[in-house]
């Protein structure tokens, strides 16, 4: 496997070969934390990248939202083409967690909505973890939550090799027990089928198929394949398949497993019914006892992590009470990592505060639970991490911020500070307005920008307030899209996306247009109620709102109060201070702010690169542009995507492939006319 080695335009520049230096001795000398205070545009990211090259270390990058992981996961993709980038993030994009209330008698049960997309990128995260070391991922404070043992998800892995002797109806068991299913029909990821001697299967953390060519009981040919149009992409001599999701657990261990869950209801509902409560124990029971008959059966039920404490065995058998034996820390993806890992804590001051609050709201939804006979004591272990567990996990780290807050000064060995930015750009200017005529002067000034091809970002403060601009600006024929957590996942990375690309020349939002967001294209940020103090007009909020625009040379802010608060006073103060060390820098060096230029990606593109050389060429779709402009080269482009994502629906997967296909080469002739003209 190869080392991390970066690929990139460019060097070390400003404060970056002194901040890589540094913390790369601090990592060999030992240091367990470290803080790299850097200003928005100073080249954290690349920073980060070199010291990962440095150290050659498997490396967690944790960021507070989906949407900065996703941004970051495609920057070190650029990085590193040729080592494992990977995303890890919550697989949902609707979830309600199993509730109850008992003021009205209540049940709220668990109701969720699977990304698959997402899913297949968790398994390749942990896929990677056990087969090599020169792995990066990026992941959200999801990575503190639980998932299956490491240990039975190596073991469990089907190892194939050309010339083997094993049965076809052998290997089909095993990866029923692996969760995958067998589907003779449609064949998609997570599923296998079996035609004859000839046995395929979609690894479900992969898009291409395994082709498994068996001569009686020997594997005579393993073949990687296109499932949609069978083409042959790699011939292989040995391939591993790994389980289909995270829970999973050997027979052996899922009986034993079955005959703890009984012995701690029967504990459980005599405790119940001592107390008088029947109603809970007869709600307890039945519940129970149809999960393990699906455990039974099918080794898997709905909420089968609630019972994760004796599928992984980490109670001490024989115990009396397992509402006291079980209450050891789950495992998580923090499991997964060989023990010299490094870690970096991104926009710290955000990231580390989700990770201490997870815990606690968890535990008293899931006490509730307990309480009211809708889930065992054991389910208490199907939790996040509290913070002291998150701490023992951590070897070495390496906290990241514009604005550090106190937790990382105190416990850090050494502070880097990085302030020079490599482009000699400066610190946006900051403008406060009053009030009165708000919309209208900022109407003004987003025409200003659009005639100038340039970006606009406007900040609210509630989701409400997002949609009606948005539909407002709108209506003035400005385009716009609001941005908010009601936005899944993927569209937030694609709105973004058509942001940087001149499909939308504005974006509403409130806090995901914050820390960490690089858009290049962005000169004007408007922060609207700015005088309104609280969390979201901070200090701190400040002034991560205000490095939005410090990535273009015509950086500029407007904050829109009738007074000039504290918060604002002082995030002022701190930008005009870092303007002038820059400036200083510039005058000399002789350095000529210029804008930063970055190519547009998509975090979906090539995340997980298919492995092995393509036998014949996939055919290529070219679109006639003709003689569109540049908005109704957009519009095709929507209209394309809606196309696609229809077809996908109706299962025209051919169709949508040649939809997606046009719509990459028209956005890509979009990005080539964008660079020409700026």
């Amino acid at each position: 496997m190869p080392d991390f080695q970066i690929e990139a335009d460019f060097k070390l520049t400003g404060d970056q070969p002194h901040a890589v230096a540094r913390l790369s001795q601090g990592l060999r000398d030992g240091l367990a934390k470290q803080t790299l205070m850097g200003v928005t545009g100073s080249g954290k990211t690349f920073t980060m990248a070199n010291i990962v090259q440095e150290v050659q270390r498997p490396t967690l990058v944790i960021a507070h939202n989906k949407t900065l992981a996703a941004q970051l996961a495609t920057e070190f993709k650029e990085f590193f083409p040729h080592n494992a980038v990977e995303y890890f993030v919550s697989y949902y994009d609707y979830y309600q967690p199993e509730a109850y209330v008992p003021q009205s008698d209540t049940y709220i049960e668990k109701d969720s909505d699977v990304n698959e997309e997402l899913d297949k990128l968790r398994l390749s995260a942990t896929t990677s973890l056990l087969t090599r070391r020169d792995v990066l991922i990026v992941a959200s404070v999801s990575c503190i939550y639980g998932l299956g043992d490491p240990q039975e998800y190596f073991s469990l892995m089907a190892q194939i090799k050309v010339g083997e002797i094993r049965h076809r109806s052998s290997l089909a068991r095993q990866l029923v027990d692996m969760q995958y299913e067998r589907n003779d029909m449609e064949l998609s990821r997570g599923k296998f089928r079996i035609r004859g001697d000839t046995l395929e299967i979609v690894p479900a953390y992969e898009d291409a198929a395994l082709r498994i060519q068996f001569f009686g009981d020997e594997i005579e040919r393993i073949v990687q394949v296109d499932p949609l149009t069978g083409e042959i992409l790699a011939q292989k001599q040995e391939a591993s398949i790994y389980p289909a999701k995270h829970f999973v657990t050997s027979k052996e261990k899922l009986d034993l497993a079955v005959q703890d869950v009984e012995l701690e209801l029967e504990q459980r509902l005599r405790f119940l019914r001592d107390g008088g409560k029947v109603l809970e124990a007869a709600r307890l029971e039945s519940r129970t006892h149809y999960d393990l008959e699906m455990l039974r059966e099918t080794g898997f039920c709905s909420g089968v992590e609630n019972y994760s404490c004796h599928l992984a065995r980490r109670h001490q058998a024989g115990r009396e009470e397992f509402a006291v034996a079980c209450g050891s820390r789950p495992w998580t993806l923090l499991d997964y990592f060989p023990e010299d890992f490094l870690m970096f804590v991104d926009e710290s001051h955000m990231t580390l505060p989700q990770v201490r609050g997870m815990y606690h709201g968890d535990i008293s939804r899931k006490q509730t639970l307990v309480d009211f006979g809708f889930r065992l004591p054991s389910a208490m272990d199907n939790r996040p991490l509290n913070f002291p567990e998150f701490e023992s996990h951590i070897n070495q780290v390496i906290f990241v911020s514009a604005t550090p807050a106190p937790y990382e000064m105190e416990h850090s060995s050494a502070v880097v500070e990085q302030i020079i930015r490599p482009t000699g750009l400066l610190d946006p200017t900051v403008e406060v307005k009053p009030t009165t005529g708000q919309i209208d002067d900022l109407m003004h000034q987003i025409k200003l920008r659009v005639d100038a091809k340039e970006r606009t970002l406007v900040t609210t403060l509630t989701k409400r307030m997002a949609e009606e601009l948005d539909d407002y600006l709108k209506e003035m024929g400005v385009r716009a899209h609001y941005l908010h957590s009601d936005v899944q996942t993927l569209d937030r990375i694609e709105i973004l996306r058509d942001l940087r690309l001149g499909v939308y020349d504005v974006i509403v939002g409130i806090n995901l247009l914050r820390e960490g967001l690089d858009l290049p294209e962005v000169s004007l940020v408007a922060i609207l109620d700015a005088d309104k103090e609280g969390y979201l007009r901070s200090t701190t909020a400040l002034i991560q709102t205000i490095g939005r625009a410090a990535r273009h040379a015509n950086g500029h802010v407007i904050m829109y109060a009738d007074r000039v608060t504290d918060s604002m006073k002082r995030a002022i103060d701190e930008t005009y201070r870092r303007r002038l060390l820059q400036d200083r820098h510039n005058k000399e060096h002789g350095i000529e702010p210029r804008s930063i230029q970055k190519a547009v990606h998509d975090i979906t593109e090539g995340l997980r690169i298919g492995m092995g050389m393509v036998a014949e060429p996939k055919p290529v779709y070219r679109v006639a542009r003709q003689e569109l402009s540049r908005a109704d080269m957009f519009r095709v482009v929507k209209d394309l995507e809606a196309q696609m994502k229809e077809a996908a629906h109706r299962l025209e997967f051919e169709k949508a492939a040649q939809l997606r296909d046009e719509m990459v080469e028209l956005r890509r002739l979009l990005a080539a006319e964008e660079k020409t003209l700026t």
